[in-house]
């Protein structure tokens, strides 16, 4: 028996090919655009056989006969039984042109080589798009009822479809196969479509949220969807049957599920939390089409829509979709189907096969280089203070991934000892001395920096100074305010707002801001420390607002309490549990890969949660740590071996329990 294919490289052509050469004697002749000829040899590998059985012909869709040489036609005869005719754009978001170029104007060319090459039978995949959105029960044989096409994919779906009952002489079956989803068997699928676009989302409440967390969700209408196994099998069968021409067959689930309960499926399949509570989409009805247009139109609104939809990895137009009012007769398919044992699965049984491979071959995630040496390799980063602690650990890290390090701090003989250290491993740190709570010094150092290297693509604002002293231990310390204030906010700022120009004309660059745990938990005894670092943030979120549209990021880091020379004149901190200098750099390397907006620990955000909802009983809790941790010796004018460096069994038990804040 010979076949010929459009679309036979597609996803589910290329199936319907292998299911086809399980029938004895079958040959294949498939259409295929000069580009495509180079992925024979693998798709010949997937078939298990070569171009004796299935047997290319070179040809354009958009052409008049195909582009189909007269030669090639010759070699066809008049032999063909089965015509398929699946080459087609499955794409809501692909514009309007294209569109009606290859789905309407590329089947009436399909339909007119068929006739001229002699084909027994045409078959037609359609899609349940070509009912549009009609309201209510819509029967496989309904067609000229289909309402709501002012979308293209809807249009073309349904145009095309008429071009085949209306032009077509050769007798033609049509399938409308609902929203295709991988191989129920092995979860294998080829791009993300469908419900495929909200893995992301459920991946993210995955990584935020623990399984067990009721979380809100949406709900709308029932979404139809089928594996492709299922599809492939049923067309193969129904297609040599006889006495089925003139027909049309929907290949849906006859029993489809709810979007929300469909999402729950998945996120069940990915042990990601569960919508629990869901707000059902038909309640924004109310409101007039011409008013929600009007709102969606604004800029503000249209700019926030697109930002929220792409991180979300959701096409713009998706929700307009999420109220489905369209259910599917298939009657006709369950019969000629009964008893041949093919029958849609249900999504319970692999939907965690959907998810597996999704997550392992498609997740746009991993098609991105997330490595510092893919961010940072050859680019200027800035990180000040970097002679010790932190910032040490960090520009190793970056000079290690490629990056050109430079760094500004007041030590020039500790700098000095660390350049030659990284000199002894291969490494270069490019230094410049300078006092950063000196305005003058910060900018003529800053602008030093930007002379010899040119423009800065990241500027990690890491030097700074903290004070551990109760306020009523300040009264007559007023100057500790100010210098604090002086490094860690008006140096950062400095330093920021001198390479902020060179960034907004490059409409590039990234300017990362440690800050500190204390600013969500308001730890006491830090209040100078705590208040210079909440301005920064402050500062941050405002710079963050003006220049979203310029291509340049920040992000701040609330860093939980690390062991560096910072904290070291305070002997309690020797037996805290504190993270790291190069944890700590691991932290900002991450930052400066995914460029978040902030970069807190689960600790730190419930702190701030507490002190918006609860900020009595916040109070109380770090009044209570503010008891039970005396200020050092120091901080009292006593001498450091008066107070106890050892602390008691309830001083540890709450360390352990509030990990990585200040006491």
């Amino acid at each position: 028996m010979q076949y010929f294919m459009t679309g036979a490289t597609g996803f589910i052509g290329r199936r319907l090919v292998a299911k086809l050469l399980e029938r004895e004697g079958s040959t294949i002749f498939i259409l295929v655009r000069d580009s495509e000829r180079e992925r024979l040899d693998e798709l010949y590998a997937f078939w298990g056989c070569d171009h004796a059985r299935v047997r290319p012909v070179v040809g354009d869709l958009t052409e008049d006969l195909l582009g189909v040489s007269a030669a090639d036609r010759k070699k066809l005869g008049k032999k063909t039984t089965h015509f398929f005719h699946l080459a087609a754009i499955y794409d809501l978001s692909a514009d309007a042109e294209s569109q009606l170029r290859v789905n309407v104007d590329g089947t009436r060319n399909t339909v007119r080589f068929a006739e001229a090459i002699g084909a027994r039978h045409f078959h037609l995949f359609s899609s349940i798009a070509s009912a549009g959105l009609f309201e209510g029960l819509f029967r496989e044989d309904m067609f000229e009822e289909a309402e709501g096409l002012e979308h293209p994919y809807f249009r073309t779906k349904h145009d095309s479809e008429g071009i085949v009952r209306r032009e077509c002489g050769i007798p033609w079956r049509i399938y409308r196969p609902a929203i295709v989803v991988g191989d129920s068997r092995t979860g294998e699928m080829d791009k993300i479509d469908g419900p495929y676009y909200f893995f992301k989302l459920i991946q993210k409440m995955r990584k935020m949220l623990p399984s067990w967390m009721p979380t809100i969700g949406i709900e709308g209408g029932r979404i139809n969807v089928v594996p492709v196994d299922f599809v492939v099998a049923a067309v193969d069968h129904i297609a040599h049957l006889r006495g089925e021409d003139g027909k049309c067959f929907h290949l849906v689930d006859p029993q489809p599920m709810r979007v929300g309960d469909l999402l729950n499926t998945f996120a069940r399949a990915a042990h990601a939390p569960e919508m629990t509570m869901r707000i059902n989409a038909a309640l924004f009805g109310f409101i007039p089409r011409h008013m929600r247009k009007a709102l969606l139109a604004l800029t503000p609104v249209r700019r926030i829509r697109h930002a929220v939809m792409k991180d979300l990895g959701l096409p713009d137009d998706m929700f307009q979709f999420v109220n489905y009012p369209t259910r599917f007769d298939c009657r006709e398919t369950t019969r000629v189907l009964k008893g041949t044992g093919i029958t849609v699965p249900t999504l319970d049984s692999y939907a965690w096969r959907l998810w597996d491979y999704w997550e392992r071959h498609l997740d746009p995630d991993l098609f991105i280089d997330r490595s510092l040496r893919g961010q940072v390799g050859g680019k200027v980063v800035l990180v000040t203070g970097a002679s010790s602690g932190i910032g040490k650990a960090l520009a190793r890290k970056l000079a290690e991934a490629g990056a050109v390090v430079v760094t500004i701090a007041n030590d020039k003989a500790q700098l000095d000892e660390v350049v030659a250290e990284f000199a002894a491993d291969g490494l270069t740190l490019h230094a410049y001395v300078a006092d950063l709570s000196d305005m003058a010094e910060a900018e003529a150092a800053t602008a030093k920096v930007l002379e010899i290297h040119g423009s800065v693509e990241v500027l990690v604002n890491n030097a700074g100074r903290s004070i551990r002293r109760a306020i009523e231990n300040s009264y007559d310390r007023f100057h500790d305010f100010e210098r604090t204030m002086q490094i860690n906010y008006f140096g950062a700022l400095r330093v920021s707002m001198s390479v902020l120009p060179r960034m907004s004309v490059q409409k590039r660059g990234h300017i990362i801001n440690i800050s500190s745990i204390g600013v969500l938990t308001n730890a006491p005894r830090f209040s100078a420390y705590v208040a210079s670092k909440s301005a920064l943030d402050a500062w941050t979120r405002c710079a963050a607002s003006e220049f979203a549209d310029r291509g340049i990021t920040f992000t701040t880091i609330n860093m939980p309490l690390v062991k560096t020379p910072m904290i070291a004149p305070t002997k309690l901190y020797e037996h805290v549990p504190t993270l790291t200098p190069e944890e700590a750099a691991d932290l900002i390397c991450d930052a400066i890969v995914h460029k978040p907006v902030r970069v807190a620990t689960r600790l730190g955000i419930t702190g701030q949660v507490l002190h918006a909802l609860v900020p009595r009983v916040a109070q109380i809790i770090m009044n209570t740590t503010f008891r039970m941790f005396p200020d050092s010796g120091a901080a009292q004018h006593k001498e450091a071996g008066l107070l106890p460096s050892i602390p008691s069994a309830d001083q540890i038990a709450f360390q352990q329990f509030m990990r990585g804040i200040y006491f």
